[in-house]
């Protein structure tokens, strides 16, 4: 078993070996047990199930809430010659029951959807139908309403496992607490779980806190100090532009990320900063998720996170190659202050809930009772504009409805556009030769795609597309607009604009089943964990590692050694030894001997193992020598 696992390991993924964890946790996949892996970011978690997955006969169905992962890592496969599939929100009906398909009848190894699709009728349905070989729940905190991205639709996960008994469930993340971690065994129903927890502590990343008024001059100092590729993270869009703007009129190589830029552009820019063609990468959170690159030297923070769950996340994507990296946080007494507001702000009142919902059912016209996974095009600013609502308090009422599981924003949306034939071969003949207009393009798309158009969607880029045909591309359009409309071929526009998503029917607004006391504990949990993030700033005793790792629970007497706390208290210890061996110099230079008791008398020292060693050092150094009486002089 472990020479398959590790055969598949060199032939998919190109590795020679397993990191650490991740062997045991593919095995007992393997060996149909059900498992939790808290890794930490950067662990490779998705190898821990990809591996069994690809071992066993059937599919392996991948539960996330990141539609930007999941279309990443099906992209990888796929690469890698292995059919993967992802549903998520935003997508058609008709392209989603292709893909349901294709996973029971096909050789699909890999399906992921996000949580909000389980409890579909479609998709219920098929998935009794597949050969499915694992379930793989990825960022399994959002299970927890402890958590900090807590998710109801999760809670569906466990209702579906009735569908396959016998199937190991693996629930990964990267980040939960020690209650998280039970709620997740707890929730998702786990038999009797194997349980791996990497050691949150990262050995190699120094982690600092600045309290500084000019984030950016230090930064600047930072980026100066320490070579190498770079993460800048900013609340701000606007930010990001403005300070990867000085930074290039500084000489530094930098440029700027958020998810208002289309997504051409953000694909451009995360290319260039992972060929390190680009040194800093000046972003919002938005950036980073999911992103392999090693050799990042530095993550510096302007702003606050929320919680150390997203700061251990954000800074964690430091010195993934296990050499020295740096996590710095600049931050000041107005963050701080900012940071506890927005936390009691962060909920919204039940009211002001219902009027944004209601506000959203005006916006796109839609009945009592409709609208059950229907996506819309969504602009935060205009939507606010157009209903007088407050941006921030619209912005975290959705995200309290997405909580809640009523809709569902997605920031950063991007769908290519697709193409799959409805028809079969001779239906399609017969229409080309009924349509000899359309007959030129139906030939173009045979010879570029081939069969695999009659099997599933195929992503497409007009420009090229019409190039090669020698068309221009709104003729193009018009063309597969025309095949869409004879119902002969299916023709998805690519999507570029966030989204929102109605996760069920929509309710009457003033009869919104909110769980008020849910959203009341939400509160507190979001408020409490501020307080945390608060607590690691300003706690200068205790080693910045060490505070992160009883955070989630790992009790630690070691200090990393390389954290601002630990270096200053290293400096403390070094400057004390100095004084002490300058005052037994003194007092040795008047020509006497000392014996070990009167040595601290007559010098004004602590008469403490610390002395006692500094004294042994002394000598080892040959400073001083202890005369057969056990006197000490100094050696002349």
């Amino acid at each position: 078993m472990k020479t398959q696992a590790i055969q598949i390991l060199q032939k998919f993924f190109g590795y020679a070996d397993f990191r650490p964890s991740q062997l045991e946790i593919v095995l007992s996949a393997m060996e149909g047990k059900d498992c939790v892996a808290l890794l930490p970011t950067g662990g490779g978690k998705s190898i821990c199930f990809q591996v069994p997955a690809l071992a066993q006969e059937g599919i392996c169905l991948v539960v996330s809430p990141l539609v930007a992962l999941m279309k990443d890592q099906v992209d990888n496969l796929r690469k890698r010659g292995v059919l993967a599939a992802a549903v998520y929100s935003g997508m058609q009906k008709r392209e989603i029951d292709t893909i349901l398909d294709n996973c029971v009848y096909g050789n699909y190894k890999f399906l992921y959807v996000s949580p909000e699709r389980l409890k579909t009728d479609l998709f219920i349905e098929r998935f009794k139908r597949m050969n499915v070989n694992l379930i793989a729940v990825d960022e399994a905190h959002c299970i927890s309403q402890w958590g900090y991205d807590f998710r109801p639709p999760y809670l569906e996960i466990a209702k579906i496992r009735e569908f396959h008994p016998n199937v190991p469930c693996m629930a990964l993340t990267a980040s939960a607490t020690l209650k998280v971690k039970e709620d997740i065994i707890s929730k998702l129903e786990l038999k009797d779980p194997n349980v791996f927890v990497r050691s949150f502590s990262r050995k190699n990343l120094s982690y600092s806190v600045r309290l500084v008024e000019n984030k950016i001059e230090k930064a600047i100092q930072i980026l100066q100090r320490i070579p190498g590729s770079a993460i800048i993270y900013s609340r701000n869009r606007k930010g990001t532009k403005d300070i990867a703007k000085e930074l290039y009129q500084l000489g530094v190589s930098a440029t700027f990320y958020h998810a208002g830029l289309d997504s051409a552009t953000r694909e451009l820019r995360q290319q260039e900063w992972k060929a390190n063609k680009i040194r800093v990468m000046v972003a919002t959170n938005a950036f980073g998720m999911g992103i392999d690159k090693p050799d990042v030297r530095v993550v510096i923070h302007l702003d606050l996170p929320e919680n150390l769950e997203n700061y251990y996340q954000e800074a964690g994507r430091a010195g993934r190659d296990e050499l020295k990296a740096y996590g710095v946080l600049l931050t000041n007494e107005q963050d701080i202050q900012k940071l506890t507001e927005r936390a009691e702000l962060a909920y919204p009142p039940i009211d002001y809930l219902k009027k944004v919902y209601q506000s959203l059912a005006n916006q796109y016209r839609i009945a009592v009772g409709s609208s059950l996974f229907v996506s819309y095009d969504f602009d935060l600013t205009d939507f606010c504009s157009t209903y007088q609502l407050d941006v921030l308090m619209t912005y975290n009422a959705m995200k309290v409805l997405q909580e809640e599981g009523f809709v569902e924003l997605n920031e950063s949306f991007f769908a290519p556009s697709t193409i799959h034939f409805l028809v079969n071969q001779s239906k399609l003949y017969e229409f080309q030769i009924a349509n000899a207009r359309l007959d030129p393009l139906i030939k173009a798309l045979l010879r570029t795609y081939g069969g695999e158009l009659f099997m599933e969607y195929i992503k497409i880029q007009e420009p090229k597309l019409a190039k090669s045909l020698n068309l221009p591309e709104g003729e193009l359009v018009k063309q597969l607009e025309l095949l869409d409309q004879f119902g002969v071929l299916a023709y998805h526009k690519r999507k570029e604009k966030p989204q929102v998503t109605f996760l069920t029917p929509r309710h009457d607004a003033g009869k919104l089943p909110l769980n008020a006391k849910r959203i009341t504990e939400r509160r507190d949990n979001s408020i409490s964990k501020a307080a945390s993030m608060v607590t690691y700033i300003q706690n200068a005793v205790l080693c910045r590692a060490n505070q992160i790792s009883q955070y989630f629970g790992e009790e630690s007497d070691d200090y990393c050694g390389i954290c601002d706390v630990c270096v200053e208290r290293k400096k403390k210890a070094d400057n004390k030894v100095k004084q002490l061996k300058s005052k037994i110099l003194q007092t040795l230079s008047e020509g006497k001997t000392f014996s070990l008791q009167s040595l601290p008398i007559d010098a004004g020292i602590s008469d403490d193992q610390q002395t006692l060693d500094v004294l042994r050092g002394m000598e080892d150094e040959g400073q001083i020598v202890s005369e057969p009486d056990g006197t000490y002089k100094l050696n002349n």
